[in-house]
């Protein structure tokens, strides 16, 4: 396994046969779990927070993790965007529940056919800044990602079906008991994804379906690490909910664009709005295979970028 800053996990109950394809409503979880006043620190956890901190300035030294969206060092074409589509949204980069690299098939196309409702909580070692710069990202995400999509994505601490935790290594215990409570029947390959993360994935997303055939999603968790600093959380905030909507897969030419391994841009870009809104268009349909909709992604290019050629 190569080392990767987010890695994307998608995953159907239908696939998962340790899992129960009923769809058990969790309980409403608890938005926030303040800290205690005097917070000790691991030493993994802090060995952990040097090397992110690191990690961060090593890549903002050499270029990347750019905020700036893009500009006329990155220009591309509708040929370029259905590419770029097609690689990204009917490919998984991963092998179902265990997060190892694979070159697979093209599976079929996967989105979500309600509501999106996100809630986001915090580990007990998260503090209030973290939780207050991580809850103000994801309120300026939100509004974005429905725009881009024209799909009701929405906060809803109440009755979420996609749910990120923002937790750190001293919150073990934490996680494995709202996993339980999330993820009742998730087969053990999916509870370990989330109880024993390799140092160098930062960030990972799950997405569910209880449908059969599974084309829609119905339950989303992502998980993003605390111990990271400030841009690198959310740069998981973004690149996780925007593949937990049905992007799954990241393609090393699409750019300028969060869906690559090189880690160039930090933010969803410009481009990236353009693939989701294509994935919402109408004249896709869940369940397409990529021949069935490659015709029409050379369409939906065209008028996103405004070009015919």
């Amino acid at each position: 396994m190569s080392a990767k800053r987010l890695i994307a996990l998608t995953l159907s109950l239908a696939a998962l046969a340790a899992c129960d394809a009923t769809n058990t409503a969790a309980p409403s979880p608890t938005t926030s779990r303040a800290p205690p006043a005097t917070l000790t620190i691991s030493e993994a956890s802090q060995s952990l927070r040097n090397y992110y901190v690191h990690l961060q300035q090593d890549h903002q030294t050499r270029g990347l993790l750019r905020v700036d969206g893009g500009g006329p060092d990155t220009p591309f074409t509708p040929d370029m965007l259905a590419r770029n589509f097609e690689n990204i949204a009917f490919f998984e980069e991963y092998a179902l529940g265990t997060g190892v690299s694979q070159k697979g098939q093209a599976s079929d196309l996967r989105r979500w056919d309600r509501p999106v409702r996100v809630n986001i909580e915090f580990g007990p070692s998260v503090t209030p800044r973290m939780q207050a710069t991580d809850t103000a990202a994801l309120d300026a995400l939100l509004p974005r990602l429905a725009s881009a999509t024209g799909h009701k994505i929405t906060k809803n601490a109440t009755r979420a079906n996609f749910h990120v935790l923002v937790v750190g290594h001293d919150d073990h215990d934490t996680v494995e008991s709202r996993i339980s409570e999330l993820l009742p029947n998730a087969s053990p390959s999916t509870r370990n994804l989330f109880l024993d993360i390799p140092r160098d994935f930062l960030c990972f997303v799950t997405t569910f379906s209880t449908s059969d055939p599974s084309y829609h999603y119905d339950t989303a968790v992502a998980l993003i690490r605390a111990e990271q600093p400030d841009l690198l959380r959310k740069s998981c905030l973004h690149e996780e909910i925007a593949q937990g909507l049905g992007l799954p897969n990241d393609y090393q030419q699409a750019r300028p664009s969060i869906f690559n391994d090189d880690d160039e841009f930090a933010l969803l870009t410009t481009h990236d709005e353009m693939l989701l809104n294509m994935l919402y268009d109408s004249r896709l349909r869940a369940g397409m295979t990529v021949d069935e909709a490659r015709p029409i992604l050379y369409i939906l290019a065209r008028e996103q970028t405004g070009r015919i050629y």
